[in-house]
Formats: C-alpha cells, sequence, structure tokens
C-alpha cells in the first residue's frame, strides 16, 4: 500500500518552473533600488535573459548597479524606452509607473513591479494607459512562479489534498524595513507592498473571496505606517482564509515564523518561505505534503527559491506571451486590478470599527 502511494503520489513529478523561451528578448529595467541587485538581476542572468541596460534618475546609483552587472546605465528614460524589442522592467516605486509607462513604445511587453500603483485609483490609472497603449503588460506578483508554489499548485490540480478548506499564512519575523528607503512616509506599507503576495497567492489557489475583514497597524518603536496586520478572507462556509502578519518577532531566530499551511478534505501541505527569514540572504524554502491515504507527510525536493527563480519564472512567462510561445500572460494587469481590488478592500475594512460588543444591561 505504501509503495502504491508513494507511486502515486511523486513528489518529483510536480511541476516547479516555467519553461523558457525559446528567442529571449533583452531587458531595460527602470530603477535601481536593491530589489534590481539582490532578484532581477540575479534571475534574469541565471534564465539566460540578456539585459540590455537601466535607467535611474539618480544617475549615481544606476552607474554604481550598471558597474557591478556590468550593463549600460541609460541617460534619459526616452533612451531607454528606445532599445528595439526590448521588454521593459519597471522595478521603480509605485507612483513612478504611470509616468514610464507613458514613455514606452506602444505594443511593448513590460513587466511592473507590484503594487500596481499606491491605490486603487492608481491602479486604475495604470490599467488604462495600458489598454490605451496596448502594452502586453503584466504585474511582479512572482510568488506564484517560485518553485514550491507552482509545485503546491500543481499537487492542489493533481487532487493530492482533495477541496481546499483552510489557509492559514502566518508570519513573526524582523523584516529590514530601511533597505527601501522609498517607503519612508508613505501611508500604506504592510499590506500593499509585503502581504500582496499571499493575497494575490491565495486569488490563485480559492479564487476571489466574497470580501474582507482586515486590521493593519504600525508598531510604537518606529514610524513605518504599518508592519502587523491581521486579515480573515470571506469564502463563505466551507472555505476558511486567515492570514496574521507580524513584522516586529525582533527577539531572535528561535520563535519567528513565516509559513503557510493549506488543509484540504483529504490532504495538507506545509510551507515555508525561506527568504524572508533573515532577509534577503534568508533561509531554504520548504514544501512538504500528506496527501490523501498516505502514513506520512511527503517532502518535495525544490529545485529552486522564490529569490531568484521565481523571477526567472514571471519574465519568461512575459517573455513567451509576447513572441506567442504562451497563450495566457499570467498575472496581467486586467487581473492584477482584482488583487489591487483586495487591497483597496483590507484597508477601507481596517478604517472602519469593528464590530461592537454589546454591554451588560
Amino acid at each position: 500500500m505504501k509503495c502504491s502511494i508513494m507511486t502515486e503520489f511523486d513528489p518529483g513529478a510536480l511541476a516547479q518552473s516555467w519553461p523558457l523561451p525559446k528567442s529571449p528578448r533583452p531587458i531595460v529595467t527602470f530603477g535601481a533600488g536593491s530589489i534590481v541587485g539582490d532578484a532581477h538581476y540575479p534571475a534574469y542572468r541565471k534564465g539566460g535573459f540578456p539585459i540590455a541596460g537601466l535607467y535611474d534618475p539618480d544617475r549615481e546609483k544606476a552607474g554604481k548597479l550598471g558597474e557591478r552587472w556590468n550593463v549600460q546605465a541609460f541617460a534619459s528614460a526616452e533612451e531607454a524606452a528606445s532599445v528595439e524589442g526590448a521588454v521593459f522592467d519597471l522595478a521603480t516605486p509605485p507612483s513612478r509607473h504611470s509616468d514610464v509607462l507613458k514613455v514606452l513604445p506602444e505594443g511593448a511587453a513590460v513587466l511592473i513591479q507590484k503594487p500596481m500603483g499606491s491605490d486603487l485609483q492608481e491602479a486604475t490609472r495604470i490599467l488604462e494607459i495600458c489598454r490605451d497603449r496596448k502594452l502586453k503588460a503584466a504585474v511582479n506578483f512572482q510568488l506564484r512562479f517560485a518553485p514550491m508554489m507552482l509545485a503546491l499548485k500543481d499537487a492542489v490540480a493533481k487532487g493530492w489534498l482533495g477541496e481546499v478548506v483552510d489557509f492559514d499564512a502566518w508570519l513573526a519575523l524582523a523584516t529590514p524595513w530601511q533597505l527601501w528607503p522609498f517607503l519612508k512616509g508613505l501611508p500604506r506599507i504592510e499590506i500593499a507592498m509585503h502581504s500582496i503576495h499571499y493575497l494575490d497567492l491565495v486569488r490563485q489557489l480559492l479564487g476571489d473571496p466574497r470580501g474582507i475583514h482586515a486590521k493593519s497597524i504600525g508598531h510604537p518603536n518606529h514610524d513605518v505606517a504599518q508592519t502587523r496586520t491581521s486579515a480573515i478572507l470571506d469564502y463563505g462556509d466551507t472555505v476558511r482564509c486567515a492570514l496574521s502578519i507580524n513584522h516586529d518577532h525582533d527577539f531572535g531566530r528561535r520563535h519567528q515564523a513565516c509559513e503557510f499551511r493549506i488543509c484540504g478534505t483529504q490532504g495538507a501541505a506545509y510551507v515555508q518561505l525561506g527568504v524572508n527569514l533573515d532577509y534577503p540572504h534568508g533561509e531554504p524554502d520548504v514544501l512538504q505534503i500528506r496527501p490523501r491515504g498516505a502514513d506520512n507527510w511527503i517532502d518535495v525536493p525544490l529545485e529552486g527559491t522564490w529569490f531568484p527563480d521565481a523571477f526567472v519564472g514571471r519574465m519568461a512567462n512575459l517573455q513567451r506571451f509576447a513572441s506567442g510561445e504562451d497563450g495566457e500572460l499570467v498575472s496581467s494587469v486586467e487581473d492584477a486590478w482584482k488583487t489591487m481590488a483586495l487591497v483597496e478592500a483590507a484597508y477601507r475594512s481596517s478604517a472602519q470599527p469593528a464590530t461592537s460588543i454589546p454591554e451588560i444591561p
């Protein structure tokens, strides 16, 4: 019986990567922040994507990153946008996305850093620009492409868990917000800049919820707008979905966590998102599955990590869609707008008073 289970539930048979394009296009990056050097460029080099150059209004920062990666630092946005046949990679702050999109060639392929604008109003403006300019535009919700998440999605599709009825996200860690100086003073941070990845992934696994209850707050030890969030997504009376996020658990590694638990009617899965533990160095990602009928949890040997492999898959899908090799653009601006709508609903919920508790008569 055990042999048949292991044959039926072969963890090595789960999909973990996205096929690469046959003829990779050159990439032009807008923005020279830490995410480019820590994730984008390592991923593009690993995936064999040529990097044509980068542009950032901070010429000194752009020059240093260009020298580090041996790529050209363009003198202007217009020069960067003139690279023929390029795929444009917007690693820009959300408030700058619209300005960059307006200078790109009509019909260009473009990857937009999350979030899709600072709020839903900006997301709608970005959607309209992309429609008007016929841009093949996707948003960089790259968690969907992490090897552990591709494997999880494949396991769910194969019925290993039965019907998914529970999703728990639990984070208790210390996030180095100082690595992203552009966040200082922004009114929306935790959900818009971080947990948006988890909300987007939940949408992919469970579909769109009916609504959301959320509370997002800061911490008295610093001035970052929000670093702690609790949220419940409403999927009716069968599916339970909850997120508990605490970026201020700065008391040593021992009791820190960054994990998902996904339970179905016949099986369950456990995921550790290692990169967030000691970011950006991180720890190993983990995927364990206990499928229906199995006596024990099965370790899924992972063929890569969220950083940088998810960025390889994200860019691969965009390039393959632009060349006609893929029929679907994952996390297109049309779909990403729905994630932004969920984020907006979370902030609206957070701003509303809680249900009052009756007083003793």
